[in-house]
């Protein structure tokens, strides 16, 4: 099964059939499942963490879909913003808001729409790979003007309540795109830097008892010290005044952090001790003069405030009110600074100091930070300087550093609706429920008002129209409102639009003017739920009926972003949160733990994985991973890999297995199987594991409810698994016989309609997990239903409710013990290297509970089948068979923890006795010489003791003890080599490419005792094989279809399968051409390739070594040059070509040479006039297949009389 291949062939027929559109129109007039999709970028590709959100969103609207609900599912797109202008900045060469004024802002503008949709047709491509299901082209995008016009409703709802007010705060500052950021998005890049790290001293002044002494501050931002205000100290803690014995200095620093510039006592003498309130109030000698006139008001104080800690530094901070948020929050309470007074902050937009700085007028602040510390020096007030590695937070857009500067800005309050915010969060339901109740209602805890403004142009506006003085503000919450205002019509909102326009003043002032600011686009993708739909002017009623959301999902990094902003807007506007459900994904890794990395490329790309293995099983290894539990997910290839391998391959092997037995039931027995879903019942023709494996399924059909009902997708994968297993190594291999028919035609009926129920069933519960494999199974399997309408997709249907007369709990309690049995029984097997095909005398199960054992017993033939034994012994008699448990320290792990004391310890344990050991099981842990030693850091084996049991190995689990008499008597070998010659018979018919209804005859040429095993046990390998053996070799012209010889054990064994009549396969010698195509077919690690030896048959032209080789190294995408063997014979250059035909090559040694009757692969005949030539039209087996009209273009049969045939014999035209 070639699943990526599958799953286009759905993309085109669900395309052919118009697939989510009219499951839209069908679902129109049932209750609305509201659903909000977050507007990502489209200025950049989609990675894992977008396909892991749209999974997580897809499976989660589709199946309220399928549950009777209509679920509107529109993309959308964040068009504005720093992600589109910052590109624009790089391609202009735009370092500053000046060069935007030169060229325009209608220009620069224009530029950011030309780009802002760049990727849209490659993550259109991408999300309807993954099998997302999402309208692209009724989309919303930020820039639309109706959605900015509600943008603007919105804003007007927030003015009007008084929440809108300016001012001017200290921010995160992004310098590279000169614009400050909010709280959210400083905490999104932060990076490990080196940085300076100065002690600088502030001489104490106008204070006799202190004179000489000076404070000493820490600073890891030597750039802030030019506007320096204030110095803080911890008011409770214990100060310092130290005589420096090097420097002959007086200085003051808390006690706590005579560290940051002493390394032993002898460095200081302390002279006297203060509290922190003690040095309140004193004066010192600002360290320049550039704001020296500010010291008249009050500057250049001590001040005191508990954010000073001793975890850093000296324990007294500087204070530049205007670039740090504690500094601006202590200097303004304290009266160094007013909300209206004069801003002390002397850098630029672009992060360059302005005047009055003159020294370093001009200068980057970062690159000024050597210059100001060599001032310092040279006017020593620099006591100590080094560096210091630390985390800090840069631009996420720009990558630049990020620096605290205060900046006049629009805010929204926020602060006097926390207690709102965190009622409504407690409304809503999270996965996982610690993201809600840690780390977002701790921010919201925390929230500060909200700056909303930004000094950019690709946004939408602040509809702010303000008079010269700044005492009239209007602001206009539409359109059609700006009309009526200022007299002027406008179609777009951009600010090339709206700059221009004034509205008369009310009040006499003249004309007011927009503001410049545009809206953070934060704010636009907080205002979706409203914009999305036009709200208030187009589709109220939808929305209102619809609102809040009933689900929304995103990454774990929106708490303090998009799940914010949502929160905020609709606790203001509406007083109720906008959300009802919510699913917070975690991260998704590089596989060694690191951020996913284009530069690195330590990730693989999404696009080649999906084409590798398909989109299902991408979607289900994301589903199953941490990450939807809010964790982290190391993303590895070998999960993808193993979702196929595990889950993919085994359940469509039952299913495939099941559609082959409905065509035998029809073609050997003439029963047309049909099944009526309506009116199906459990009827006594349904044995015990029918019953129990539909009752396994009901049961799951059950569970996956709940889990979905709770939005918990990573406990459905697996049970999912579970599922599987029991479907594939349970139920299908126990009932393969009756699947087959060997039990009659009415139980094979029963056996077939309980798995068509079973995978008919899971097919459409599982349809919004794996939507492709799902409509794979149904598109085939609704040819057989009846009594219910055919749908055109699985996805069209309903997701079954669980049939409770057919849960039995008491059945799948019994099966699970049998289960555990036959894996106890198994191990024990595999300990003493004896394989399942030779027959043991006994299994004992040794259990307390009768009830129990009275399970085990009802069960009896099918355990005594699977372990193949002759017997099975029940019994609560542990003591009667001697077993007890010894245990053994994990001396590496006790080591690591109790040091010396590990060697007592394991003493200990090796000598703790049965009862001890079970003690340890049940409670997890267990004292030993007073240490708490876990039972991971134990080691148990059960062992049997005395001679009279010592050929019985032990097992066990939480369920049972299992003892397996494991002595092998003559009877039983006999048994075992005949089981072996049975399975190299078997494999050697699937390595032909057999069917079972194949009419073929077997011969076998064996060493005498396996003629004598084959003879005792004729009947055993009779009922295997279907076929008799024929101790002889096949007859001359008999046609033979594949031979090998090898050992059995010790003995040597050649089968020959031929072919009775013109039943196999296809005839090679033809009337029409009287010749046959010489191939030889390639095996390597179970596939095989088919290679033409002679392309132009009956030309007796044939292929060169080098052009084999150089085929098959293609064919399996190999390194280098493939090794051949013929057998253990190493094909060369030397070695004639055509004498390969009929051979199956190996890529590396084997034992013997194996032939092969016809091509492995599909060969496709070519003929025009006498000339015939042999396509291959897949390689190997399954793969890289070709199309007849890709045949007919390789063979040119656009020429006149070129035909194609599907037979060498030229009868069977295509």
């Amino acid at each position: 099964m070639d699943f990526p291949k599958a799953e286009e062939e759905i993309l085109d027929y669900w395309k052919s059939i118009n697939a989510f559109e009219n499951s839209l129109r069908k679902a129109e007039g049932r209750p609305r499942y509201s659903f909000y999709d977050g507007p990502p970028f489209a200025t950049g590709l989609p990675h894992y963490g977008h396909i892991l959100a749209g999974t997580i969103k897809d499976t989660i609207t589709r199946w309220a879909a399928m549950n009777g609900y209509y679920v509107e599912r529109r993309f959308g797109w964040d068009c504005h913003g720093l992600p589109v202008e910052y590109e624009i900045d790089k391609l202009l060469g735009i370092t500053k808001p000046a060069d935007v004024l030169e060229i325009g802002i209608e220009k620069y503008n224009q530029e950011c729409r030309n780009i802002v949709m760049r990727y849209s047709k490659d993550w259109e491509n991408i999300v309807t790979r993954m099998g997302r299901w999402i309208d692209f082209k009724n989309d919303y995008k930020t820039m639309y003007p109706w959605f900015m016009e509600s943008v603007w409703w919105v804003f007007k709802q927030l003015f009007d309540t008084g929440m809108v007010y300016k001012g001017f705060k200290v921010m995160p500052y992004s310098t590279g795109c000169n614009t400050p950021l909010s709280n959210f998005e400083a905490g999104q890049n932060y990076k490990d830097v080196v940085d300076p790290a100065v002690i600088v001293s502030f001489p104490i002044i106008n204070n006799t008892d202190e004179a000489g002494v000076s404070l000493l501050a820490w600073t890891t931002t030597p750039w802030t010290l030019p506007s320096n205000l204030a110095l803080c100290v911890n008011p409770t803690e214990t100060y310092v005044k130290v005589r420096d014995e090097k420097r002959n200095k007086e200085f003051i620093l808390m006690e706590k952090r005579l560290c940051s510039l002493y390394k032993t006592e002898s460095e200081y003498t302390v002279s006297k001790r203060y509290k922190g309130t003690d040095l309140q109030g004193l004066k010192y000698e600002p360290l320049f003069n550039y704001f020296k006139h500010r010291g008249d008001t009050g500057a250049f104080t001590v001040l005191t405030d508990k954010y000073v800690t001793d975890a850093s530094g000296t324990g007294i901070v500087h204070q530049a009110p205007y670039f740090g948020e504690d500094d601006y929050r202590v200097c303004l309470a304290n009266g160094i600074i007013t909300k209206d007074g004069e801003l002390v902050c002397p850098v630029d937009e672009c992060g360059r100091f302005t005047q009055p700085v003159e020294d370093f007028c001009g200068q980057y602040v970062k690159d000024a930070d050597k210059e100001i510390i060599k001032m310092l020096k040279a006017s020593k007030r620099l006591i100590d300087h080094q560096t210091i590695k630390h985390s800090y937070p840069f631009c996420w857009r720009s990558d630049t550093p990020l620096i605290y500067k205060a900046v006049p800005s629009w805010f929204v309050t926020v602060e006097t609706i926390v207690d709102q915010l965190l009622e409504n969060n407690s409304k809503s339901y999270w996965v996982p429920d610690f993201v809600k109740e840690k780390r977002f209602a701790n921010w919201l805890k925390g929230a500060r008002d909200w700056a909303v403004s930004r000094n950019r142009y690709w946004g939408t506006p602040l509809p702010l129209w303000i008079s010269e003085d700044g005492e009239e503000i209007v602001c206009v919450g539409s359109i059609a409102e700006l009309k009526k205002l200022s007299g002027e019509s406008v179609e777009d909102i951009h600010r090339e639009s709206v700059d221009h326009i004034t509205i008369p003043s009310t009040q006499g002032k003249g004309v007011l003017r927009r503001v410049t600011e545009v809206f953070d686009c934060w704010f636009e993708s907080g205002s979706m739920p409203y914009a999305q739909q036009h709200y208030p002017f187009q589709r109220k009623r939808e929305f209102e009926e619809s609102f809040p959301a009933d689900f929304i999902a995103e990454g774990i990094d929106q708490t303090r972003g998009w799940f914010y902003t949502l929160l905020v807007l609709s606790t203001a506007l509406f007083g109720k949160p906008a959300f009802k459900n919510l699913i917070c994904n975690g991260l998704v890794l590089a596989s060694d733990g690191s951020k996913m990395s284009k530069r690195k490329k330590n990730y693989p790309e999404p696009s080649l994985i999906v084409d590798k293995y398909g989109a299902d099983a991408v979607r289900l290894y994301l589903i199953n991973s941490p990450a939807v539990r809010g964790d982290g997910l190391k993303f590895k290839e070998d999960g993808v890999r193993d979702i196929l391998k595990d889950v993919f391959l085994p359940w469509f092997n039952a299913y495939r297995y099941l559609v082959q037995n409905i065509e035998r039931l029809q073609r050997e027995e003439g029963i047309e199987f049909r099944h009526d879903e309506t009116n199906w019942k459990l009827t006594d023709d349904y044995n015990y594991m029918d019953r129990w494996i539909l009752s396994f399924t009901q049961s799951l059909i059950k569970f996956v409810r709940a889990e979905m009902a709770a939005y918990r997708l990573y406990t459905v994968v697996p049970r999912l698994i579970k599922f599987v297993e029991n479907l594939t190594n349970w139920y299908v291999r126990m009932n393969r016989r009756r699947l087959k028919g060997d039990s009659g035609a009415a139980d094979c009926q029963a056996a077939v309609e309980t798995l068509f129920v079973v995978i008919y069933s899971m097919a459409k519960v599982m349809a919004p997990f794996t939507p492709f494999l799902a409509e794979t199974f149904y598109r085939n399997l609704r040819n057989v239903i009846v009594g219910e309408v055919k749908e055109e997709s699985v996805h069209f249907l309903m997701v079954p409710e669980p049939r409770e007369e057919l849960i039995d709990t008491n059945i799948e309690a019994a099966v699970s013990r049998m289960q555990s049995v036959i894996e106890l029984g198994r191990v024990s097997r595999d300990r003493r290297t004896l394989p399942i095909k030779y027959p043991l005398k006994e299994v004992v199960v040794v259990n307390e509970d009768e009830g129990f054992l009275k399970e085990v017993e009802s069960l009896r033939t099918y355990i005594i089948e699977e372990l193949n034994v002759k017997s099975l012994t029940t019994t609560t008699d542990r003591a009667a068979f001697n077993v007890k448990m010894e245990a053994q320290g994990d001396s590496k792990a006790l080591g690591i923890r109790l040091k010396k004391a590990s060697k007592d310890v394991c003493k200990r344990i090796a000598g703790m006795s049965h009862e001890e050991i079970c003690k340890l099981q049940d409670q997890g842990y267990i004292e030993v010489l007073g240490e708490r030693v876990d039972v991971s850091e134990v080691r148990t084996k059960l062992v049997v003791e005395g001679s009279q049991n010592s050929h019985y190995e032990p097992n066990s689990d939480w369920q049972a003890l299992v003892l397996l008499d494991c002595r092998v008597d003559e009877s039983a070998k006999s048994e075992g080599l005949a089981r072996e010659v049975t399975n190299r018979i078997q494999k050697l018919r699937k390595e032909a490419g057999l069917q079972p209804n194949d009419d073929i005859s077997i011969y076998y040429e064996a060493d005498k005792v396996l003629v004598e095993v084959v003879a005792q046990n004729q009947e055993l390998i009779n009922s295997a094989v279907k076929q008799p053996l024929l101790n002889k070799p096949p007859a001359a012209g008999d046609q033979v279809i594949i031979s090998k010889e090898g050992k059995v054990k010790d003995y040597n064994l050649k089968v020959t399968l031929t072919a009775r009549g013109n039943t196999v396969g296809m005839s090679f010698k033809t009337q029409s051409t009287g010749h046959q195509p010489k191939f030889c077919n390639i095996s390597k690690d179970g596939e095989v390739a088919t290679v033409v030896l002679e392309p132009q048959v009956g030309s007796g032209n044939f292929i060169t070594y080098g052009s084999l080789c150089h085929l098959v190294k293609k064919i399996f995408n190999l390194k280098e040059s493939p090794k051949l063997y013929k057998g253990s014979n190493r094909v060369t250059s030397s070695d004639n070509v055509a004498d390969l035909d009929g051979i199956i090559l190996a890529i590396g040694s084997g034992s013997v040479v194996a032939t092969c009757s016809e091509p492995a692969c599909r060969v496709v005949y070519a003929a025009k006039g006498e000339d015939v030539s042999a396509i291959v039209c897949e390689n190997p087996v399954g793969k890289n297949k070709l199309t007849n009209t890709q045949v007919a273009e390789l063979a040119n049969c656009h020429d006149d009389g070129c035909k194609l045939y599907a037979d060498i014999g030229l009868t069977n035209p295509l």
